[in-house]
């Protein structure tokens, strides 16, 4: 019955969505294909529902073969792979809306946890990985909330990128992950959907803290970059 609820949750909101935000994608999809090189939408194989792959759909930000060059999977602050208009996707988190076609396909969800590269998943604690896709990948999360300014912290870290993400970022956001896991609702669900556009215009807030007071604690070593 909770899979059931899930998904008609998971359509309204798709279906809902896209109507909304029908003329503004069709408009991104325009000024994508008259800049830079031209390409709209980017399919990237990722981790999913019981880590099975799947090609999650965003807007392209990137230039082609990003993943081969620089920091690789590894996006950081001012990346010179980011193409201009992209920047702006990014930072308004406007790249991600094509997932809404992955929502209505069926391999992802509008909240769950954030499908990752299996480059970057091989860096989780090996004990964990079976638990976080017990639920499909969401669009938006308590992952993506949390972790929205990974790319300034990996920036900020003077010393090897990969390694930082390994030792110190991945182990946090397993926990925070297996914390959705462990507390997921329909309520939970859209708590984080609000919580997803309040920080968006608040980036600075400590309301999601203030929400979910049960949430693992951040690391001191993840504090300082702010």
């Amino acid at each position: 019955m909770k899979r059931i609820i899930k998904r008609l949750f998971d359509l309204t909101i798709a279906f809902s969505s896209l109507l909304l935000l029908l003329f503004p994608m069709i408009l991104v999809m325009i000024i994508l294909k008259l800049t830079g090189e031209g390409e709209i939408f980017y399919l990237q194989k990722r981790l999913g529902y019981l880590n099975n792959e799947f090609k999650i759909i965003k807007f392209a930000t990137m230039v082609k073969n990003s993943p081969n060059i620089g920091t690789g999977s590894l996006t950081l602050r001012d990346d010179p792979r980011v193409l201009p208009f992209g920047r702006f996707l990014r930072k308004s988190k406007i790249n991600e809306l094509p997932q809404i076609f992955n929502v209505i396909i069926g391999n992802m969800s509008i909240v769950g946890p954030r499908p990752q590269m299996k480059v970057d998943f091989d860096k989780f604690p090996p004990k964990k990985r079976n638990e976080i896709y017990k639920s499909k990948p969401g669009i938006t999360g308590i992952g993506s909330i949390i972790f929205r300014d990974e790319e300034k912290w990996i920036s900020n870290f003077n010393g090897d990128k990969h390694e930082f993400y390994k030792n110190k970022i991945a182990p946090y956001k397993t926990d925070v992950e297996l914390w959705y896991y462990k507390n997921q609702s329909i309520f939970v669900d859209v708590k984080l959907v609000i919580l997803t556009a309040w920080v968006i215009i608040f980036p600075k807030s400590d309301f999601l803290e203030r929400i979910f007071k049960s949430l693992p604690e951040k690391p001191s070593y993840l504090k300082i970059y702010k």
